[in-house]
C-alpha cells in the first residue's frame, strides 16, 4: 500500500513537472526565423497636428468732437460779446468764433463819460440815438436836444424834421434796431454753416 502511494506521488510530481517546467524551458529558446515559442508585439503610432489661427480686429470709434473756441471778453472797457459754435459730423468737424460789438453798451459808456465830463446835454443826445430813449423822452414831453435846441424849440424842430428821428426809414413803420440786425446776422451765419455741412455729406 505504501509503495502504491509513493508511486502515485511520484507520478503526480512527474506530471506537474511536465506541465509547468517543460513549457517554460521550451519558451526560452525563441527562434525569430520561425517565430516558434516567441511572442512579438509591434506598435506604430503616427500623430499629425495642424493648427492655423487667423485673428482680425476692427475698431470703429467716432471722431473726436469739434470744440467751440473760447472767446475772452472779460475786459470791462470793451463792449464786445463772444460768439462761438461747433458742428461735428462723422466726416467733418467745424468750429468758429468771433466777437460782436454791443452797440447798446457803447452808447451807455459814451453817455456816462460825457456826463462825468459835465456835458449833460451831449450825454442826453447820445442816449437819444436809441429810438426807445427818443420815444420815452417824447412821451414825457422833454424832447431830445436837436441842433442845440431843447424844450419847446426841440419839439418843433423834431416835428419839422421827422426824418432825423433815430431809426427813421420812409415807408416803414417799425425799423430794425441794432440788436435785431445782429441777431439776424448771427442766424444767417449759423444757417449758412449748417447748409454747407449738409452739402458735404
Amino acid at each position: 500500500m505504501k509503495k502504491l502511494i509513493l508511486v502515485a506521488a511520484w507520478g503526480f510530481l512527474g506530471l506537474l513537472f511536465l506541465l509547468v517546467v517543460v513549457p517554460m524551458v521550451l519558451a526560452e529558446g525563441c527562434d525569430s526565423t520561425t517565430n516558434s515559442n516567441c511572442i512579438e508585439t509591434n506598435s506604430n503610432t503616427t500623430s499629425t497636428v495642424n493648427s492655423n489661427s487667423t485673428s482680425e480686429t476692427t475698431v470703429k470709434s467716432p471722431p473726436p468732437s469739434a470744440m467751440a473756441p473760447n472767446i475772452n471778453t472779460s475786459n470791462s472797457d470793451l463792449c464786445t460779446v463772444g460768439v462761438s459754435g461747433a458742428v461735428q459730423t462723422q466726416i467733418l468737424g467745424i468750429s468758429a468764433g468771433k466777437t460782436v460789438r454791443d452797440m447798446n453798451c457803447e452808447m451807455l459808456k459814451n453817455a456816462k463819460t460825457l456826463y462825468d465830463m459835465g456835458m449833460r446835454v451831449a450825454a442826453v443826445s447820445t442816449m437819444c440815438q436809441d429810438l426807445r430813449i427818443w420815444k420815452a423822452m417824447a412821451a414825457s414831453n422833454t424832447y431830445c436836444p436837436i441842433n442845440g435846441k431843447i424844450g419847446e424849440e426841440a419839439k418843433k424842430a423834431w416835428e419839422d424834421n421827422p426824418h432825423l428821428v433815430p431809426g427813421y426809414i420812409a415807408g416803414k413803420k417799425e425799423p430794425w434796431s441794432n440788436d435785431d440786425k445782429n441777431t439776424a446776422k448771427g442766424a444767417v451765419s449759423v444757417g449758412g454753416l449748417l447748409l454747407g455741412l449738409l452739402l458735404l455729406l
